[in-house]
């Protein structure tokens, strides 16, 4: 994205772009990585077609229980802001997500489900 788009999160207090976004994910820091999803899903009709679902996606499966918890939050927004999600790819992240121990993910996951539930008219 040439463009800089403006919401002060975290590391992306000044704004962001993609490439600001992959050098947050390329430092691997959990205090910051938690960010990404919500910044680019939040704004995934501004961005490439894919290019938030795939970030939400990477993020998903993530060791830090806030990153993975807010990656699949993400899958809601995108439902949201788009309308449209790869439900083979997604489906079984939010599956996997109702099922993790920790209170946030499966918080996040039901969260999303239903999100994708109202806008998208896919039942989960």
């Amino acid at each position: 994205m040439k463009g800089m788009i403006v919401m002060s999160m975290g590391p992306f207090h000044d704004g962001w772009t993609t490439d600001d976004v992959e050098a947050v994910i390329a430092r691997r820091e959990p205090h910051e990585l938690l960010y990404v999803p919500i910044v680019a899903s939040l704004n995934a009709a501004d961005c490439p077609p894919g290019w938030a679902e795939g970030i939400c996606v990477r993020l998903a499966a993530h060791a830090d229980p806030q990153v993975r918890g807010n990656a699949l939050m993400g899958f809601g927004h995108i439902a949201r802001t788009c309308g449209a999600l790869d439900m083979a790819v997604v489906g079984p992240l939010l599956a996997a997500g109702r099922m993790d121990p920790d209170p946030h993910v499966k918080a996040q996951a039901d969260e999303a489900c239903g999100d994708i539930r109202v806008f998208m008219g896919v039942e989960l």
